[in-house]
């Protein structure tokens, strides 16, 4: 195991310890932040993320939501929201959430954690940005 995938590793586990079982991602992205995650970037139908690390790309590979061929759902700010406040509330799994975006047409997101921002991308450009609030582990 690598330095940047050890490192991650930790900072998810510290995360899980300290994050509240509702609004718990700022807690998250502010572990992966100290532990020197720059970017995440997820593509959805194949729910891969890329963590961009100081000390190297990590790829984690969960299960795909599609195989094979499919159409891309059209983009939908309102049922993207939607997806994003059942996450929030703690009322969705992550996996939930990753289906729930796909269902709402988005094919990528990306967290900048020096920003603090969330950016969902739908095949045809459109896209939805937010922020998350700073929090101290």
């Amino acid at each position: 195991m690598t330095d940047a995938m050890d490192r991650l590793q930790a900072a998810m586990a510290r995360a899980e310890a300290v994050r509240p079982q509702v609004g718990g991602f700022p807690y998250l992205a502010e572990a992966l932040r100290q532990a020197g995650v720059a970017r995440c970037r997820m593509a959805v139908p194949s729910n891969a993320m890329l963590y961009v690390t100081d000390a190297g790309p990590v790829a984690v590979q969960g299960e795909p939501l599609i195989t094979g061929m499919a159409d891309v759902p059209p983009f939908d700010r309102e049922a993207l929201v939607a997806a994003l406040r059942a996450d929030q509330a703690g009322r969705t799994t992550f996996p939930e959430f990753v289906r729930g975006c796909w269902a709402a047409g988005i094919v990528g997101y990306d967290v900048d954690l020096a920003a603090r921002t969330c950016t969902y991308y739908g095949a045809d450009g459109d896209s939805y940005a937010e922020s998350y609030p700073a929090v101290e582990l």
